[in-house]
């Protein structure tokens, strides 16, 4: 029972990444901005599966939250770097 509790801390961090993420969006854009709901659930499901992905490897309750959160970041990172290499090659 205690697994299930880290694999909910693992997707809630990934979560509260996901709203941090819509939240910066919606606050440097210049303009008003919409945000479609789809797009929102989509963006939260997403990242609180990764985060609940980077939680099965942790096997504590605030490491997973953690790493739920950073998990995300880490994706995010990887794939921006991978872009930015595609671009000038």
């Amino acid at each position: 029972m205690e697994m299930i509790f880290v694999f909910l801390a693992g997707f809630l961090g990934g979560i509260i990444r996901g709203l941090i993420g819509i939240a910066k969006k919606v606050r440097s854009s210049q303009k008003k901005t919409k945000i479609r709901k789809d797009y929102i659930i989509l963006t939260l499901l997403t990242s609180g599966g990764l985060g609940l992905l980077v939680g099965l490897f942790v096997d504590d309750l605030k490491l997973a939250l953690l790493a739920g959160y950073a998990g995300t970041d880490f994706i995010e990172s990887i794939f921006k770097i991978k872009m930015r290499k595609e671009k000038w090659d």
